[in-house]
């Protein structure tokens, strides 16, 4: 008969292992836990409807999955096992997307992160909230189907990481693809395309009834233009670079001219009925996320 250990002694052990397996996970991964964790607290579950019976899609099983899921007659005709999707449980999906052009890798000093980093925090912080709520997430552009569990984080990350590394992946607005209607997607990046771009983009998903949800960050700088004296700016993206003798001199009017693009950005969403949010990168993760999961949440829920 073995003697139990000690309560002190357990909790020990559990900490170390706990400790223990924290080290095997990449950093971003660890403070998208722990961010979305804190926001965990201060939010209830989100609303749900009930299961809909409309066929949508086979889809390939996968672990996590229930088996009473399992399309028996499907998998026989193949060497996969397949599981049956309803066209509610599609739609009550949301696909994630985050802009991994060269403009997201700018920061303007080392005391606050880059625009990518902080939106690849948001993207991965939300997944997990939404996992945890029991939704269907997946990365738009990679082909993902959409999926749950806790495992699904992990998953997203690497297909962050492998997916961003494609030369398609780093254009400043999504491509368009085909979703099933009443899904949702949330878009993270600086939206500093012109507005035409951006339109294009949001009203090729919304015009096939995709609710959406725009997060556009900036660095503080942006929003600020904090700059003296002789400058020269280089262009992120192919843009070129220019000298300018006395950057106070413009500021009134790279401000004016700021505010009038961000207001369109918010317009652009606001007429498709999606939701809008800014969040600089010197501000608190947590309070965006927050904003978001809830914009996100009620938008489901109505």
């Amino acid at each position: 008969m073995m003697t139990p250990q000690p309560a002190g002694t357990r909790r020990a052990d559990i900490h170390h292992r706990a400790e223990q397996l924290a080290a095997g996970l990449p950093p971003l991964l660890v403070a998208a836990e722990r961010v979305a964790a804190t926001v965990s607290m201060g939010v209830h579950g989100r609303r749900r409807v009930g299961q809909g019976e409309t066929f949508w899609q086979f889809r390939r099983y996968e672990s996590g999955d229930s088996t009473q899921l399992i399309d028996w007659r499907q998998s026989a005709k193949s060497q996969p096992v397949y599981v049956r999707e309803t066209e509610w449980e599609a739609a009550q999906s949301v696909w994630l997307w985050r802009d991994g052009s060269p403009s997201m890798a700018y920061q303007s000093s080392s005391g606050v992160p880059t625009k990518r980093d902080r939106a690849d925090l948001l993207l991965l912080a939300l997944a997990s909230l939404l996992v945890r709520g029991g939704e269907h997430v997946a990365l738009l552009g990679t082909g993902m189907t959409p999926t749950s569990g806790r495992r699904m984080v992990m998953r997203l990350w690497s297909m962050l990481e492998a997916h961003g590394r494609k030369q398609d992946a780093q254009a400043s607005v999504p491509a368009h693809e085909l979703l099933p209607r009443y899904g949702r997607l949330v878009m993270i990046g600086d939206f500093l395309s012109p507005l035409d771009d951006v339109r294009r983009a949001i009203s090729a998903f919304a015009n096939q009834g995709i609710g959406g949800y725009l997060l556009q960050i900036l660095d503080p700088a942006e929003e600020t233009l904090p700059f003296a004296g002789r400058i020269r700016f280089d262009g992120t993206e192919d843009e070129g670079n220019v000298l300018i003798g006395r950057v106070e001199s413009m500021r009134d009017a790279y401000l004016n001219e700021l505010a009038r693009h961000n207001h369109g950005v918010q317009e652009l969403a606001k007429n498709v009925g999606w939701g809008y949010a800014l969040h600089h990168t010197d501000r608190p993760a947590e309070a965006a996320l927050l904003g978001l999961f809830v914009g996100l949440s009620q938008k489901v829920g109505e």
